[in-house]
């Protein structure tokens, strides 16, 4: 994990620290890193929002992942269009989870962002999360409900049963979550082969985030705001995706492979 904070004062002589400043990219006005950042959005018939969610992306991530779900609308033309540079990787199976590990293996920046397409996510948020890895983090979890998060999107069905999956976790586990059912996370690229993901569906991001406990991962949340979907019909089923969500929880509990963890979660925040 390579990275480099570097001072808003140009004349500053830490710059002349730098071996060679053009492998740096500018982040904001006091951060500038070496790492590629690679943006992972799964998509299926999502060209209607696709332009409010590269609207958000900053320009200084070394690539955008598109996993196309089979779109019958103009998702790959519209995401083409937007991103010259997109790579586009069809998905060979089904569901979320599925979506994501094609993803990530296409990805060959050293920090991988995971981002819906539904437009509900601030791409802008990216740098929270990638300012919390070059400090010190593996896994940087965005979360709705820490101090500075929000969301417009959530049934109050839903807030309570993430809730209390929330509660489940942190008791089993060790960990210290505000938010457990969020799909806007960002993560070292090494820490694929520590979690080993096994799972097709939306439970992906529990499964994630359970994971990275039981790996010993440092795990820092961000504080995020989830906008409502733009265009179209969410598949949330609050009931049905509750119950898978809970049978992953008790898979992992019952499994053996854990590992002794270090704390589950870096107080604070990268704001």
């Amino acid at each position: 994990m390579s990275s480099f904070l570097r001072p808003a004062d140009a004349e500053e002589p830490s710059l002349t620290l730098l071996p060679d400043q053009a492998v740096y990219r500018p982040v904001s006005s006091h951060l500038a890193i070496a790492p590629p950042v690679s943006v992972v959005i799964p998509a299926m018939n999502e060209a209607e929002n696709l332009p409010y969610v590269f609207k958000t992306l900053p320009d200084w991530i070394h690539e955008v992942i598109l996993v196309d779900g089979n779109s019958t609308d103009d998702t790959v033309r519209v995401a083409r269009d937007l991103w010259p540079d997109v790579t586009v990787v069809p998905q060979r199976g089904k569901g979320k989870g599925d979506a994501l590990i094609s993803g990530f293996a296409a990805c060959t920046g050293e920090i991988i962002v995971m981002i819906d397409a539904d437009g509900s996510a601030d791409g802008g948020e990216i740098v929270s999360y990638v300012s919390a890895l070059v400090s010190g983090a593996d896994f940087a979890k965005g979360s709705r409900f820490a101090n500075g998060g929000g969301t417009d999107d959530m049934t109050p069905v839903r807030k309570l049963g993430n809730r209390i999956l929330t509660a489940v976790v942190n008791t089993k586990f060790g960990a210290r979550y505000t938010d457990l059912c969020y799909g806007y996370n960002a993560f070292w690229r090494h820490c694929l082969d520590e979690i080993a993901l096994d799972c097709a569906g939306f439970e992906v991001e529990t499964l994630m985030n359970i994971r990275v406990v039981k790996a010993g991962l440092r795990v820092q949340e961000i504080p995020s705001h989830e906008y409502n979907r733009i265009h179209g019909v969410s598949n949330l089923r609050a009931v049905r995706d509750g119950l898978r969500v809970l049978r992953v929880i008790l898979r992992e509990r019952s499994s053996r492979h854990n590992r002794p963890a270090r704390p589950a979660l870096i107080t604070g925040n990268a704001r």
